[in-house]
């Protein structure tokens, strides 16, 4: 095999989860083998740089693409003192100097992201935001305009071909205006890429007629997969060997109610089933009785467009993908939870004490069926009917038998008589065992074996969470499963951005702030998903640079020279 290079570079890099995927790329072409080289990336965003330069290994460059005229309508004031226009040269600096053999544009998709209110996306603001996707192309273009990349990809939201279709047309007069032959197609990136999530995006795909002859063919697709098979090969939320961006985030617990209540595969209109009375749920207990204004109020939200469509409140099942990571993944802004069947605790058998409801099926019957393997019988058949009976104090016991244990026959009663009768001095009446010590009284004296069942080491205490507390809580949803929302380090295996089996080194990006984390997490183009294209994109190289002109595939064709094959088909009928 001969190993041959491309050479790729990235506009609008993000924190480089493209410009990765294109670097895992190995593509073949009889006996060529195509090795992946980043040249850089540009962002406006520093921290972003750095997380690019922390996955590709290449240096990315901060800059600020705008022109005048578009930074002051989008941030409203004038730019400070020192700044200045993005030119060609600055893209070849970016670059190092050399020229890409492909390019990679991401551009800033807020304006035409469904998110977005269609009246806002409409705004002075987001149009000037718009227009960078055009400004941004035409740079790329003019850096290298004697010598032309061979290909283009241009990734963003779906919604561009609609919200941005006047920019869409200028981006494809201007390319063909270089020699590129164009393409528009919408993909899931995880089906691309083989995820564990559903991301609808649109591609326009150039290239260069002159330079690369043969077809460019549209990648294989996978199945998706279950979001389960990602995060179960990561530790527990909180686990501190996978770092800060493992961790819970902290919810108000009105948040967490509303998710324990979300049927999994579900969102928000689950709790339209609850039956809600005088502000409280009136089947379900959540809080102590002893504290009846801090009962749970209606948890249902209004029928409006925000929450119809938005999927708010969303719990994922195990065992399916998730929807696109967005920039914003709250639990109220989308599915951004999961019903987490594991067991938070130590190792032990799944079935251990384990109740079966008397309608649902029984677990296996295995050699050392024990606790494991009881039922919540409703029937009774007499005063001694069923293991654990327990006799009342003034009713006779069933007949005595040879089995009368713990578990079968007349074995127990139900004793009034209090243990008051212990004399003074009596060790289990005064060491105050299972002591509850009033939220107003001293503590007794703090002893090296406190606990909980061997002297007065609890507390009665008053404090409950109000709705907008923030904590994170643990709460059983009544599947069996935890229902909790994804840790930001979840959500970056999701983007395929890391190998979920890669997490006992702890893995962080730059700063210290969940919410810019999961902005650049969600911005990021999946890296699985892109290493499938560049797949395709770099055989279609290879086979250029052979001398191919033409190659048998059952793959879709992505780009082709339509217009010059009617131009040919026109002659000779002609």
């Amino acid at each position: 095999m001969t190993s041959v290079e491309i050479l790729h570079f990235h506009l609008f890099a993000g924190l480089g989860g493209g410009a990765k995927g294109f670097n895992q790329a190995k593509p073949r072409a009889g006996q060529l083998q195509g090795n992946f080289r980043c040249l850089g990336g540009i962002d406006v965003d520093p921290g972003a740089m750095h997380d690019f330069e922390q996955l590709t290994g290449t240096k990315g460059t901060v800059l600020d693409l705008f022109d005048r005229e578009q930074y002051v309508t989008f941030h409203g004031c004038n730019p400070p003192q020192g700044w200045k226009e993005a030119t060609a040269a600055d893209i070849q600096r970016a670059a190092g100097g050399e020229r890409p053999h492909i390019v990679f544009l991401s551009a800033p998709c807020k304006g035409f992201s469904g998110l977005l209110a269609a009246g806002k996306s409409k705004t002075d603001k987001y149009q000037a935001l718009n227009r960078l996707t055009l400004r941004g192309v035409w740079l790329m273009l003019e850096a290298w305009r004697d010598d032309p990349p061979e290909l283009v990809i241009f990734e963003n939201v779906p919604r561009i071909a609609t919200r941005g279709r006047h920019l869409l047309d200028q981006i494809g007069d201007l390319l063909r205006a270089y020699g590129y032959a164009v393409a528009e197609t919408t993909h899931d990136c995880g089906e691309l890429g083989g995820l564990a999530e559903s991301r609808k995006r649109f591609l326009l795909v150039a290239r260069h007629m002159e330079k690369v002859q043969p077809f460019l063919y549209q990648p294989d697709t996978k199945p998706l997969r279950a979001v389960g098979d990602v995060l179960g090969r990561m530790p527990m939320p909180g686990a501190e060997l996978a770092g800060p961006m493992h961790r819970m985030p902290r919810l108000a617990w009105k948040t967490w109610v509303r998710l324990a209540f979300v049927e999994a595969g579900s969102d928000w209109r689950s709790l339209n089933k609850l039956v809600v009375e005088n502000g409280h749920l009136r089947d379900y207990l959540i809080v102590p009785s002893q504290h009846p204004t801090l009962g749970v109020p209606d948890p249902r939200f209004e029928q409006s467009a925000k929450w119809k469509d938005g999927q708010a409140l969303g719990v994922r099942m195990w065992s399916e993908h998730t929807g696109a990571i967005a920039g914003q993944q709250g639990p109220l802004q989308g599915a951004y939870s999961v019903a987490d069947p594991r067991h938070a605790g130590p190792a032990k058998h799944s079935n251990e004490f384990r109740i079966v409801p008397w309608d649902d099926s029984a677990c296996a019957v295995t050699s050392a069926h024990g606790s494991g393997q009881c039922v919540a019988d409703p029937r009774r058949e007499g005063p001694s009917f069923g293991k654990y009976a327990v006799t009342p104090f003034g009713s006779p016991t069933g007949t005595v038998i040879s089995g009368s244990t713990t578990g079968q026959g007349a074995f127990a009663v139900a004793d009034p008589r209090s243990g008051l009768s212990r004399a003074k001095g009596d060790h289990y009446l005064t060491a105050g065992h299972y002591g509850v010590v009033p939220w107003t009284g001293p503590a007794g004296a703090v002893s090296a074996s406190a606990g909980h069942d061997n002297g007065r080491w609890s507390v009665a205490d008053p404090r409950m969470p109000s709705l907008t507390d923030k904590l994170d809580a643990v709460i059983w949803s009544l599947d069996g499963t935890r229902h909790r929302p994804f840790t930001t380090l979840e959500l970056a295996a999701l983007q395929s951005l890391i190998d979920p089996e890669d997490t006992w080194v702890p893995w962080r990006l730059q700063g210290e702030n969940d919410q810019e984390w999961r902005e650049r997490i969600g911005n990021a183009v999946p890296s699985a998903a892109a290493e499938a294209i560049a797949e395709v994109m770099g055989e279609t190289l290879l086979l250029a640079w052979s001398g191919e002109t033409f190659s048998l595939s059952a793959k879709p064709v992505w780009v082709r020279p339509v217009a010059a094959a009617l131009s040919v088909a026109t002659q000779e009928q002609g």
